[in-house]
């Protein structure tokens, strides 16, 4: 991961050729295949830019003092600050190729571990569809929380429109974030569509199909604010088929009803991991359970200090 810790500038004074030499030179030597090399720079290049974006380095013998899930839940808000702590506190740092299926042919064999991973279960929501075409209706939990981030990282990705990007973020944003261009998942919609040269929307032959796997809440600050994230499997087929796993972590705050993205610095990269490996154990992901006993929005929101405890610390 050594290529992915040099600060760059370039769009908005943040990414220049270093991180697309990188991206597009390493990880195509490493990975090879037309829709691996497209599922790579989806992981990988949205890795790098997202690095080079947040100015958040990461550093290969950070084996301790990482964040491995919740450590608190607080029911008083504690500001600003107690927030950027939450956010800014560095997850375990992982190799690329940490991202992929030991068996990229099947990729359900394998994997190990997954029943010794923690199970967190994640509200339905209400099968509405909100602004930008968003499923919404989660509750105000963070679990909730989780529920609402995924279906936004649903809604883009699997469109790999940067029409959709921009729609999106805008119908889900607060203000006082990175903006849409600079946001990380519009950068991975970026550099999905350029590694294949398909323009500004995938070509009608091409599929993206993302499926949530697991999640973990990072932080609390208050009933109204987390840092939560999601790792999902993404299958993408152009010409032929690969799979690789997409973690991303959000602020997220309640306002107006439901979550949306919360204002400040993007938190510490998310570590992209094949879910239910070792790996994914240790960098504190837990397995992705539904509940289907979802109230409509803020039905849960006065009390939910006994939903889902803490998870590893």
């Amino acid at each position: 991961m050594g290529a992915m810790q040099s600060k760059s500038t370039g769009r908005s004074g943040q990414e220049t050729s270093g991180v697309r030499e990188w991206s597009r030179g390493r990880l195509i030597t490493i990975l090879t295949g037309a829709v691996v090399v497209a599922v790579a720079l989806l992981v990988g290049l949205g890795y790098a830019i997202y690095l080079a974006v947040s100015g958040l380095n990461g550093d290969d013998s950070a084996t301790s003092d990482v964040a491995t899930g919740e450590t608190e839940r607080s029911t008083v808000a504690r500001g600003a600050s107690h927030r950027d702590e939450i956010a800014a506190e560095p997850m375990l740092s992982v190799p690329p190729g940490a991202a992929f299926p030991e068996d990229p042919n099947d990729p359900d064999a394998g994997g190990g571990t997954a029943a010794d991973q923690d199970a967190i279960k994640i509200p339905t929501g209400t099968g509405i569809n909100g602004p930008g075409l968003v499923m919404t209706g989660f509750p105000r939990t963070p679990e909730g929380a989780i529920g609402q981030l995924a279906q936004i990282d649903t809604a883009v990705l699997q469109s790999m429109s940067l029409q959709t990007a921009h729609e999106v973020y805008a119908s889900w944003a607060l203000p006082g974030g990175v903006g849409a261009d600079d946001w990380w998942i519009t950068s991975s919609v970026e550099a999905f569509l350029g590694s294949s040269e398909m323009g500004s929307v995938k070509s009608a032959t091409a599929s993206v199909a993302v499926e949530p796997a697991a999640a973990l809440v990072k932080g609390t600050d208050g009933p109204d604010w987390a840092t939560v994230c999601v790792l999902m499997k993404v299958t993408a087929t152009y010409r032929s088929e690969g799979h690789a796993a997409f973690g991303h972590c959000e602020r997220m705050q309640w306002v107006g009803g439901r979550w949306m993205l919360a204002p400040g610095a993007p938190p510490a990269p998310a570590p992209a991991t094949w879910p239910g490996t070792e790996l994914a154990v240790e960098a504190g992901w837990r397995t992705w359970t539904t509940d289907p006993s979802t109230g409509a929005p803020g039905e849960h929101g006065e009390d939910h200090s006994d939903e889902q405890g803490g998870a590893h610390s």
